[in-house]
């Protein structure tokens, strides 16, 4: 059976304010703190994994991080497995969340496995090209597979245990193909969110974006589409670049024969709005919580506002407002330093922490558009 298997962490990544690597939101973010009696200490653990599933010629193996909250578990109880994703695991979700009320319900045995290349489950010395092959779905759905045959022993898990796994976004979509691909290793899926469909030039995500917007406010999209046809006329003379040099904060000057520089300063300014529809009302306490108080509405609100005549003042000040609540004193647009943010591959680079994703996407796209889930 075929699947798609690049999924659209690219989605979230261009959404983030000026392509800032540090704001860039990975993964599924935390839960909201739980009462207090419910906060138990989470040791990292670590499982021997190997490095390459699908060449029994290599026998290179690596340090995966996972967790385990054995506070519910009866013997005859399930075993939940919650899928990390792009970006570091939190130990706040294994005393958080919808799924361990229900651990606590079905006197679950929990674990939580961390995603290869991501938080500090590194399988390679760095993120250069010729390592970075071993960095597919394909490889880390066999990673789960391995933990749940091997970590029974350790853990006294009797065969006949049934196993959930859970994941949302890139995750629900690995719980989903998990249960397909490893149906006598996996009992059910809770697959939250994931997207399961590739598709190369995906116009329909800002679609959604739109529709969303016109739901609070057809106004706002109309003020939008008039902000943006306005960059366009201004981008056309060096005078016009200025102004929008200065209104729009840039950190460079904005060169209008630099397609990419001129696509990418677009795209940022759409992001504004796809990111926080994207995540509209998510309440949990982010590292950012003024952030998370922004929703559609109050862009909206802004786009609206009658006290401001132009188009592109109400535009550039919904730009601006992110920029503060994210503590960026400029906008970045210029494609080659974007890039040039990724080349770094140190573990301990900005792009470890979220540039990662969009190379995932790439490899996934450029490697196995369609891959083969058996």
């Amino acid at each position: 059976m075929k699947f798609i298997c690049c999924v659209f962490l690219c989605g979230v990544l261009w959404s983030s304010p000026s392509h800032s690597l540090k704001k860039i939101r990975v993964g599924l973010g935390e839960p909201n703190p739980p009462l207090n009696k419910n906060v138990i200490d989470i040791e990292d653990k670590w499982f021997i994994q190997k490095l390459d599933h699908f060449n029994p010629t290599d026998n290179r193996t690596w340090k995966q991080r996972y967790q385990v909250n054995q506070k519910y578990y009866k013997k005859d109880g399930p075993v939940f497995l919650m899928i990390g994703g792009e970006g570091p695991i939190s130990a706040k979700w294994m005393y958080s969340g919808a799924w361990i009320n229900y651990a606590e319900e079905f006197n679950a045995l929990c674990f939580q496995l961390e995603h290869r290349y991501y938080g500090k489950s590194h399988p390679t010395e760095d993120m250069s090209t010729k390592n970075l092959v071993y960095l597919s779905s394909e490889q880390a759905l066999t990673d789960l597979a391995e933990f749940i045959v091997n970590i029974r022993t350790k853990y006294d898990i009797p065969a006949t245990a049934k196993w959930v796994a859970f994941g949302g976004s890139y995750p629900g979509s690995l719980a989903a193909w998990l249960r397909m691909k490893f149906p006598h290793l996996v009992h059910a899926a809770v697959s939250s969110s994931g997207p399961l469909l590739a598709k190369i030039d995906f116009k329909e995500y800002f679609t959604v974006v739109e529709n969303a917007l016109a739901t609070y406010s057809p106004e706002c999209v109309l003020q939008i589409k008039q902000a943006n046809q306005m960059i366009d006329s201004q981008i056309k003379t060096r005078k016009g670049a200025k102004i929008i040099e200065k209104k729009f904060k840039l950190c460079d000057p904005l060169d209008i024969n630099k397609k990419n520089d001129i696509e990418n300063l677009f795209e940022t300014l759409a992001g504004n709005f796809a990111d926080i529809v994207q995540y509209n009302k998510d309440n949990r306490f982010y590292e950012n919580p003024e952030r998370s108080l922004v929703t559609l509405e109050t862009l909206c609100d802004i786009m609206v506002n009658k006290t401001i005549i132009n188009s592109l003042d109400k535009y550039a000040d919904v730009n601006n407002k992110l920029l503060s609540i994210n503590n960026l004193t400029c906008t970045e647009h210029v494609y080659t330093k974007m890039i040039d943010s990724y080349l770094n591959t140190s573990w301990n680079s900005d792009s470890a922490a979220g540039g990662i994703i969009l190379i995932f996407c790439l490899m996934e796209l450029k490697e196995v558009i369609l891959c083969t889930v058996n």
